[in-house]
């Protein structure tokens, strides 16, 4: 097993909301590994949209309450959620009932049946206490694509094509401002998660990704990236999918299991990123994949949480 860094908690208060481009903010929350998201808001003539909560009602109301005082009581008219985990969508239920709810199908489905929102399970330290927050799902579902407007600010919701970080993410993109909120497509100087989508088809997201030729990107985890640390953390992603894809077909050959082929391997150059047991939930992932059969999430994060040696960190 991987050596990892000492616990560490950072609380809601470290959040900071910052704005890349006028009318364009980044709600970024330190540490941001599990449960710890970042969130935004693009505003145009007087009205927001708001891309994805946080997980926690406390959270979720720090963030609310900072674009709410940055955009002087401007009504938020529409959200989307980029992937239906409860980082990003527990504190739907937190924003304004007239607010109208963007998420694709298959997100909005993938919320609908999460058991996770009524009780996570015990395999993080703390078990995070989402407080007083209610299953809230899209008003709309999207497919491939939606086109919004923002006053005279157009943004596109689209979808990567395939299963990815999970089989319903949505990117929000600014075309003219080529301002991208990538949800988590991208982790920014964190250990990548694609145990509910597909390793290989989130390899393929990052060269779709890097086609927008996006200005500035909005990670789901971690800072704001711009000028050439997209391009870094773009290919620091492509190199870690090929490792695990490397990692999978040899412990395949070897008829090791994810655990087994995960205890058998060295990290490297990631292993000092956040949540470094996601490798073994990656493994199961592309185990799955390559097997044709669904993932054994209890199964899954069991294995995470033997290789790691105790129970996963969060801040949450």
């Amino acid at each position: 097993m991987e050596s990892v860094a000492d616990d560490h908690r950072v609380g809601p208060e470290s959040a900071r909301l910052s704005e890349p481009l006028p009318g364009v903010y980044a709600w970024v929350q330190p540490d941001g590994s599990w449960w710890v998201n970042n969130a935004g808001a693009v505003v145009g003539d007087g009205s927001v949209l708001v891309i994805d909560t946080c997980a926690t009602a406390e959270r979720t109301q720090r963030f609310l309450g900072a674009l709410d005082a940055a955009v002087g009581g401007a009504p938020v008219r529409m959200a989307v959620n980029t992937h239906q985990h409860g980082d990003h969508t527990y504190g739907n239920s937190l924003l304004p009932a007239t607010t109208v709810l963007f998420g694709h199908t298959l997100m909005r489905e993938g919320l609908r049946v999460d058991p996770i929102i009524d009780g996570c399970p015990p395999a993080w330290e703390p078990v995070p206490d989402w407080g007083a927050v209610q299953r809230r799902l899209p008003d709309v579902a999207v497919e491939s694509r939606q086109t919004l407007y923002v006053g005279q600010r157009r943004v596109e919701l689209l979808h990567p094509g395939g299963p990815a970080h999970t089989t319903g993410d949505l990117v929000a993109w600014l075309p003219e401002e080529a301002v991208l909120f990538s949800g988590d497509l991208v982790f920014a100087g964190i250990t990548p998660l694609v145990f509910m989508g597909s390793v290989t088809g989130a390899l393929q997201a990052v060269d779709w990704l890097e086609s927008l030729e996006p200005g500035i990107i909005v990670p789901g985890h971690g800072p704001v990236l711009s000028g050439a640390d997209i391009a870094r953390i773009l290919e620091e992603h492509r190199r870690y999918y090929r490792f695990v894809l490397d990692v999978a077909e040899q412990g395949i050959a070897k008829g090791l299991s994810p655990l087994e082929a995960a205890k058998e391997v060295s990290l490297g150059e990631f292993a000092a990123w956040p949540d470094p047991e996601r490798i073994v939930l990656n493994l199961h992932r592309e185990y799955a994949d390559r097997a044709g059969r669904e993932l054994d999430l209890a199964a899954a994060l069991g294995d995470a949480v033997t290789w790691l040696g105790g129970l996963m960190r969060t801040s949450v």
